[in-house]
C-alpha cells in the first residue's frame, strides 16, 4: 500500500509531475510571511521536544485543539510536552482534508522520515522517535532552514521591536537571509485603552518622539519606518476584520487619540475613524519607500507560529 505522503503526493496529472519534479522542486524557498523566532534562528536553538518545536506557539494547532474540545491545559497550560502532544494526536484525525492534516504529515515524512499516519495508536512511537532524532545537531533551527533550501524568511515584527536577532543572524554569516516585515497593528488597537496608552509610550521610547497628538505618532512609527528600512525591511504585514475608509478630521484624530490615551472607550466610530487614518499613513509610508503591503484580511487575532515547512 502506498504510504499517505509519497514523491507525487497531490500532483495528479503528467503536467503537474513534470513542473514540480523537474522545475519547483529544486528551486529555493523564498518565504515572504512567516512567524518563525529570529530569537530562535539566531541562538541555532535545539528543541527539547516535537512538542516544542510543533505546539509551542502554532495558533492554526491550537485553534484545531479548541475546536475539538481539547482543554486549555493541554493547548497552553502546563501538561507535559507527552500529554500536549498526545491530544494532538487524538485531534488529527478530526482534521482529515484540512491543510494541518497534510502539514504535519509532510513535516513527519520530509524532516523525520515517518511514514506513519499520526493517531493516538501510534502516537508514542511516533512521539518517541521524534524526540530522539531533535538531539541531533542536524535538527537546530539553523540546520532546518538549511535542510528545506531556505533562501529568505520575513518574520513578523512590531515597530517597537529592536531586530536585535536579525542582526544577530546577518552578523554570524548564516546564508540564509532573515529580513524583518513591518506589522503596526498593535499601533491601531485602540479597543483597549489601557495596553494601548501602555504601547504608545514604548513607541515614544524606541523612537525618542514625545508622542502627544496623532501627528506625534506618525513621527515616531516614520522613525522606526526608517529603521526597519536599514535593517533589509521590504514588507509591511497587516491584520484585520474589514478595510476601513471613514471620512476623518485632524481635529477628530487628536480628540480621539486624547481620549483614547487617557484611558476612556471609544466608540464603534471613533475607531473606525482612528484606524482608516492609521491604515492611510501606513499606505503612505509604504509607497515613499517602494515596500509591498500584504493584508491578513478578516484576521480576528494573531500568535506566533512555528513551522517546519515554512
Amino acid at each position: 500500500m502506498k504510504p499517505f505522503i509519497h514523491e507525487d503526493f497531490l500532483l495528479q496529472s503528467d503536467t503537474a509531475r513534470h513542473l514540480y519534479h523537474d522545475h519547483a522542486k529544486s528551486l529555493p524557498i523564498i518565504d515572504y510571511h512567516c512567524h518563525l523566532n529570529p530569537q530562535e534562528v539566531a541562538e541555532d536553538h535545539r528543541f527539547r521536544s516535537i512538542t516544542e518545536l510543533w505546539l509551542g506557539g502554532d495558533h492554526y494547532k491550537w485553534r484545531a485543539l479548541r475546536t475539538n474540545g481539547i482543554d486549555e491545559k493541554y493547548i497552553t497550560g502546563n501538561a507535559s510536552d507527552w500529554e500536549k502532544f498526545r491530544k494532538w494526536a487524538e485531534t488529527m484525525p478530526y482534521c482529515m482534508r484540512n491543510p494541518l492534516y497534510h502539514w504535519t504529515h509532510l513535516e513527519l515524512k520530509t524532516a523525520f522520515g515517518i511514514e506513519k499516519v499520526l493517531n493516538p495508536d501510534t502516537a508514542k512511537e511516533i512521539y518517541d522517535e521524534c524526540n530522539e532524532k531533535l538531539q541531533s545537531p542536524e535538527f537546530s533551527a539553523k540546520n532546518l532552514m538549511l535542510k528545506y533550501g531556505v533562501e529568505t524568511v520575513c518574520t513578523t515584527d512590531d515597530p517597537v521591536d529592536s531586530l536585535e536577532y536579525h542582526k544577530q543572524v546577518k552578523d554570524s554569516g548564516f546564508k540564509v537571509k532573515v529580513l524583518p516585515t513591518w506589522r503596526p497593528d498593535m499601533a491601531m488597537a485602540v479597543e483597549n485603552p489601557q495596553a494601548y496608552s501602555q504601547y504608545i509610550d514604548r513607541l515614544s521610547a524606541v523612537s525618542g518622539v514625545q508622542i502627544k497628538c496623532f501627528d506625534d505618532i506618525i513621527k515616531a512609527l516614520l522613525v522606526r519606518h526608517k529603521y526597519f528600512e536599514s535593517m533589509g525591511c521590504r514588507l509591511s504585514d497587516h491584520g484585520f476584520e474589514e478595510f476601513l475608509a471613514e471620512d476623518f478630521t485632524p481635529a477628530e484624530l487628536d480628540a480621539i487619540f486624547n481620549k483614547v490615551y487617557g484611558g476612556t472607550a471609544l466608540n464603534e466610530s471613533e475607531m473606525r475613524k482612528f484606524k482608516s487614518a492609521m491604515m492611510l499613513e501606513f499606505g503612505k509610508m509604504d509607497a515613499d519607500t517602494g515596500w509591498t503591503q500584504q493584508f491578513h484580511y478578516g484576521v480576528y487575532a494573531t500568535r506566533t507560529q512555528r513551522c517546519l515547512v515554512p
